[in-house]
């Protein structure tokens, strides 16, 4: 390879590198860390045994253009998917969160589909 080629390369590969970090926009995020901002909701420990009380809080309220982050403080994997389908985090590891963007007001019951007895709402104002 030439010096030429090589530097073209290189510049070729970080464009790419670049453009591939500011691809993407999601209403909902997952991600290993627990810590976060905002409104919080924590899939408690034993949920998958309990009902409306395995998120907490339960109901959440929320502005319109708020988030809300789901914490999994249980042992196990669970998710939170809307009835009317407006949102699902997807599945949260233990130890995780994942966070929902809400645009719209309402009232929105959800339930983790792993464990359909686990189930709350998110009030939108």
């Amino acid at each position: 390879m030439t010096l030429r080629h090589l530097a073209v390369t290189s510049a070729v590969c970080t464009l790419a590198a670049l453009g591939l970090a500011g691809c993407g926009s999601s209403s909902s995020s997952s991600s290993t860390s627990p810590s976060t901002t905002g409104p919080q909701i924590s899939i408690v420990n034993g949920a998958s045994l309990l009902t409306t009380t395995a998120f907490s809080p339960n109901p959440m309220n929320v502005s319109v253009g708020g988030s809300v982050t789901w914490v999994n403080n249980d042992t196990t994997t669970h998710d939170a998917r809307a009835d009317n389908g407006s949102f699902d985090t997807g599945n949260i590891a233990a130890r995780s969160s994942a966070t929902v963007k809400f645009s719209t007001a309402g009232t929105f019951t959800y339930k983790c589909t792993i464990h359909p007895n686990m189930v709350a709402s998110i009030v939108v104002q």
